[in-house]
């Protein structure tokens, strides 16, 4: 029997949960915080974890953490509210398996942990040679960059960046990515430097964003053993990682201000130096850092260094967002159409014209990451090779039945104006226009009558 820990600080649902799966024939465990999770985990093997991204006292990557030195990992899934899909989208990266949004629809959550263990079990398994057929196959239609998810678009602004990436990889500037969450800027970071003269040496990627501030110089620099309270050993840093290659600091602007001040010495001097060491390391790395904010602006207004931004800035490229590149939607959604057959073993051709339509009007806050995650999604849950409107996840479902209910309305609107219309141009007709006289008729003053008569453009 497979076992499924559950992490959720909502009670009521955590409950919910619990019977549901046990029906489903899995043992389950349930926890509400982070602290008793790991206390677990130590303790007792799970084949899932079903975790809340965010919880009373941290969040589910914390307990993901945990588990990753383990030599038998467990799969995960995050379970996080819409609002957060920006940092769902990012637990993928830290190897979660999927993220389920909050309302949690208990039938796609089902679908989605009978794949997990359907991988699991494929995994233990040596592959069929029917499948492998089937996986070759479907592999051959997609058109990858030297294995990397680096996607070409034809919107003018894709181009851009395309002829950008190509002018800069050569050179060894420094280059800032602007671009919002999900719009695959640690992609570009990854072509920079494929193309680039070091491309056989490490590129070394690390999120600023998850370094505290008493960790972030250890993360970076390294240190040695005894040079701060839980240094158990020397640790070498990401820039000593990265040397002859090209380091990639995501989010950089969530750098604390000491650690800045530190940066700028390691890009101006060459060197790094160990926190505990009174000895410093030549370097040779290309930097390229990211963020989703205005680093200028922010260097203007002193929560970001000037000198600092200005050593960064000798190339920015800025990756606009998915909702401003038109007709890439649809070249991106058959792109990862094709890459999720290869990965799910599905036999989906596209799909439907009102799945589409939903994606066309759909803002997409997590970019290319976000629609990758629901493509794959709508993949799994299919069972046709056009899958329709129920295959959509509980997001996307709630919008296009809002924006429905506004096109009745507006619907019923205009039904209601252009009888109005006629029953003025009647009543007008009736009276030989004079306007005195269809005011009276229609229960309405005169003002009111000429208003609409403009309204309408009755002559």
């Amino acid at each position: 029997m497979k076992t499924i820990l559950v992490v959720d600080d909502d009670l009521t649902f955590l409950k919910i949960l619990e019977r549901y799966l046990i029906k489903k024939g899995y043992e389950v465990v349930c926890k509400s915080n982070v602290v008793d999770a790991i206390s677990l985990i130590r303790e007792k093997s799970f084949d899932l974890l079903l975790l809340d991204y965010k919880l009373s006292d941290g969040t589910g990557l914390d307990i993901i953490s945990e588990t990753k030195s383990h030599k038998q990992a467990p799969s995960f899934i995050i379970m996080t509210r819409f609002d957060d899909v920006r940092l769902a989208v990012k637990s993928m990266k830290d190897g979660a398996f999927d993220y389920i949004t909050k309302p949690i629809n208990q039938e796609e959550l089902l679908a989605v942990i009978e794949h997990v263990f359907e991988k699991q079990n494929a995994g233990a398994k040596t592959s069929k040679n029917k499948e492998e057929e089937v996986r070759n196959a479907n592999a051959s239609k997609i058109t990858l960059n030297e294995g990397q998810d680096f996607l070409i678009g034809k919107n003018q602004l894709s181009k851009n960046v395309t002829e950008q990436i190509g002018l800069v990889a050569p050179t060894e500037m420094s280059v800032i990515i602007e671009g919002e969450s999900g719009t695959g800027k640690e992609h570009i970071a990854q072509r920079i430097h494929q193309l680039s003269s070091r491309k056989d040496a490490p590129f070394v990627a690390i999120d600023c964003g998850t370094l505290s501030k008493e960790l972030a110089g250890s993360e970076l620099f390294g240190h040695l053993k005894g040079a701060f309270t839980g240094a158990l050993s020397d640790k070498k840093g990401k820039f000593e990682a990265a040397h002859s290659g090209t380091i990639f600091l995501d989010e950089i602007g969530n750098l604390s201000y000491e650690v800045q001040v530190k940066l700028l010495r390691v890009l101006q001097e060459r060197v790094v130096q160990a926190i505990g060491s009174n000895q410093v390391t030549p370097i040779d790395v290309r930097v390229i850092a990211a963020t989703n904010e205005d680093l200028r602006l922010n260097s203007s207004n002193k929560t970001f260094r000037e000198d600092l931004y200005f050593r960064l800035n000798e190339f920015k490229i800025e990756v606009p967002a998915l909702r401003d590149r038109g007709e890439d939607l649809l070249l991106f959604t058959d792109y990862f159409i094709e890459k999720s057959n290869v990965e799910l073993n599905k036999h989906v051709k596209s799909f439907s014209d009102e799945i589409i339509s939903v994606f066309k009007a759909y803002d997409w806050p997590g970019n290319v990451r976000e629609l990758k995650n629901v493509v794959k999604r709508i993949v799994l849950l299919s069972k046709s090779e056009v899958p329709g409107l129920e295959c959509l996840p509980a997001e996307l479902t709630q919008m296009n039945l809002q924006n429905q209910q506004s096109q009745e309305g507006t619907n019923l609107k205009m039904i209601q104006e252009n009888k109005e219309k006629q029953l003025i141009i009647e009543t007008l007709i009736k009276t030989k226009y004079n306007k005195s006289q269809a005011a009276n008729l229609l229960n309405i003053d005169r003002s009111t009558l000429y208003a609409k008569i403009k309204k309408y453009g009755i002559s």
